[in-house]
């Protein structure tokens, strides 16, 4: 399945409109990277592609990754390490939460956007906006398609994003 599959050309706008209107109250900058697969724990699949995103870059520290394995049912919600010091632990707990509830209803366009405006939200009380602040990061959903040979981990995760960190 190609990515227009899981989100049309036109969802893709929509959530690219939602990061954009989401970042306009936090300097906080919030990604998201769809690809069909994941077989192994998926938050180390997350952290390695925050780091070949290169989402470590922002100045502040302060980026956020929405990472969906959407054939493997898997999904991850990350901050860097500026994010990471300030928020309590299971800081993203109810927002993967809600998003796992439209994913497993067939929505994901409406779960990511109602998902990043909830994300704004939530950055822009330790990290509010500033009318210098830059984008940093592109706005566009991205997404790869490869074979996920590098993740070659045993999965002992459940399926049906039952396994959401």
């Amino acid at each position: 399945m190609a990515l227009a599959d899981f989100i049309p050309h036109e969802g893709q706008r929509r959530i690219a409109d939602a990061i954009t209107a989401a970042e306009r109250h936090t300097t906080g900058e919030i990604c998201v990277h769809v690809t069909p697969r994941c077989r192994g724990d998926v938050m180390k699949r997350a952290k390695r592609t925050f780091n070949r995103l290169h989402l470590y870059t922002t100045k502040r520290r302060n980026a956020v990754l929405i990472f969906i394995a959407y054939e493997a049912r898997k999904l991850a919600i990350l901050g860097d390490t500026a994010i990471n010091d300030v928020v309590p632990e299971g800081f993203w707990d109810g927002e993967v939460e809600e998003l796992t509830k439209y994913l497993k209803a067939g929505r994901p366009v409406d779960g990511l956007c109602d998902i990043i405006a909830r994300i704004g939200e939530r950055l822009s009380e330790y990290f509010p906006g500033e009318r210098d602040d830059e984008n940093e990061l592109s706005n566009e959903v991205t997404f790869d398609d490869d074979g996920d040979d590098d993740d070659i981990l045993i999965d002992d995760h459940n399926d049906d994003y039952g396994n959401m960190e």
